[in-house]
């Protein structure tokens, strides 16, 4: 049985999906970019600020399924420039140090509201 995760302390969803379903003992969160929860609007800044304002919203949605950024065991992250590899990295290091978990990066033409970079999570809860 599938459960919907909605919260308020991330972004509405812009289409037809949910901002996670858990599943079993894992929740599948939907990609998150940079959307600031209260204005629908893309964080100011360049990919830095993006990834960190994406992963906050993960952290968000991963907390409202009962779960934790701890917890995640995959990610997928996506970006549209290769120069921004490092300094995405450098934030995700920041949400994953411990233990990180595997993850896929991805570099493809183009994001939804010009986002610079999408990232989503599989997490244990």
């Amino acid at each position: 049985m599938k459960k919907i995760i909605k919260t308020e302390k991330a972004p509405e969803a812009i289409g037809p999906y949910s901002q996670a379903i858990v599943a079993g003992d894992f929740v599948f969160t939907a990609g998150q970019i940079a959307l600031v929860p209260e204005t629908g609007k893309v964080v100011d800044g360049g990919v830095r600020e993006q990834t960190r304002q994406a992963l906050e919203n993960l952290q968000a949605i991963l907390e409202a399924s009962g779960s934790n950024i701890a917890s995640v065991v995959k990610t997928t992250v996506y970006l549209t420039r290769p120069d921004h590899f490092a300094p995405m990295n450098e934030v995700y290091a920041e949400y994953f140090n411990a233990q990180p978990p595997a993850r896929t990066t991805v570099f493809i033409s183009a994001l939804p509201k010009d986002a610079l970079v999408e990232i989503d999570a599989v997490a244990q809860r």
